[in-house]
């Protein structure tokens, strides 16, 4: 399946002006049966079932049948993807929450339509070199430490130090990728790094590193991945966007009917640490149904107000605007009648 980097995000963007350009300038706009390619996003590697379609083509095979391209774009941040997709540079994207939720306080024309995933037993990891003299949560203080702002991992590490009574203030914050972070907390040049708990298992598993505290021994902070859709597309091609999450669906339910090949697929696509994926998913299920729960719907806005309260997120979510359930039950209902 065809796949394009973060440094294609620039001609994407311009697409994307383009297009807003030709809607306003008093060129007629003839309305389509169909689009021609339909671009999906995602933080890079990307998520479980990104990774999946990715690999065995699933979008790809679905809007063959009408001769529509699909695109997988992969980003370095969930910013940049969200700003691809209040654009209208991409049409569809999984990300974290974090993001998601900036773009959506922001008052851009996207749409919250299903869950990329809701696991609660992973999290973050806040890790050291082994033979840092650093012990506790409170050893931080003044120390540099790295993450990558806007994204979960920024706010699970803000949740950890406000559970101590020290906020993100309290740190020197290094805003760094794990390409860079690693590497330069081998060298002593940083203290600390905050990443996934299957990126920075990385280091752990080799005695590299140790972990200094383990954000999953918190799931109550624990918010769900979610999937969104351009706005101005989802009124235009509802029925696009309702095949997609039945697509969306199917994998999330092969997921869990292949669990072995899945775990390979992805510990393969993103180098992360078997083991700790293992660990992650050590029930047999990947919790990637994208149905908008009402817990899940909670969980968005507490961290809505944690995001608030910590200076991670400006601005306020209408959330009758921003969620729309109609896509994902449209989809979860014809899955349900083939069956």
């Amino acid at each position: 399946m065809p796949s394009i980097p973060f440094d294609a995000l620039r001609r994407l963007l311009l697409k994307g002006a383009i297009a807003v350009v030709i809607g306003l300038g008093g060129m007629p706009a003839f309305a389509q049966d169909k689009p021609d390619i339909i671009r999906i996003g995602s933080t890079a590697p990307g998520h479980l079932k990104f990774i999946l379609a990715q690999k065995d083509g699933w979008w790809e095979k679905e809007f063959a049948k009408d001769g529509i391209k699909v695109e997988l774009v992969t980003f370095n941040g969930g910013s940049e993807a969200t700003t691809a997709l209040a654009t209208g540079a991409i049409e569809f994207a999984y990300t974290g929450n974090n993001p998601a939720l900036r773009v959506a306080a922001s008052g851009a024309d996207v749409k919250l339509i299903g869950l990329s995933s809701y696991v609660k037993a992973g999290g973050s990891y806040i890790v050291v070199k082994t033979d840092s003299p650093l012990k506790t949560l409170q050893d931080l203080r003044g120390k540099k430490v790295a993450y990558l702002t806007g994204t979960v991992r920024h706010s699970n590490f803000s949740k950890a130090l406000n559970s101590v009574g020290l906020t993100i203030n309290d740190v020197e914050g290094l805003n760094l990728p794990f390409e860079a972070s690693g590497p330069a907390l081998l060298r002593g040049d940083i203290d600390a790094i905050v990443e996934t708990d299957s990126t920075a298992a990385k280091l752990v598993d080799t005695g590299e590193a140790r972990v200094l505290f383990d954000t999953s021994t918190h799931p109550e902070w624990n918010v769900p991945n979610v999937i969104s859709v351009n706005g101005a597309f989802a009124a235009k091609y509802p029925d696009l966007v309702k095949r997609l999450l039945k697509v969306d669906i199917e994998i999330s339910r092969w997921a869990d009917a292949h669990p072995d090949e899945t775990i390979k697929t992805f510990v393969e696509a993103t180098k992360s640490s078997e083991k700790s994926v293992r660990k992650t998913y050590a029930d047999g299920v990947f919790h990637q149904d994208p149905k908008l729960t009402d817990d899940a719907i909670a969980a968005l806005r507490g961290e809505e107000k944690f995001m608030a309260s910590a200076g991670l997120l400006k601005g306020s979510i209408d959330y009758g605007k921003w969620i729309d359930k109609s896509f994902v039950d449209g989809a979860a209902a014809e899955v349900a009648a083939v069956q």
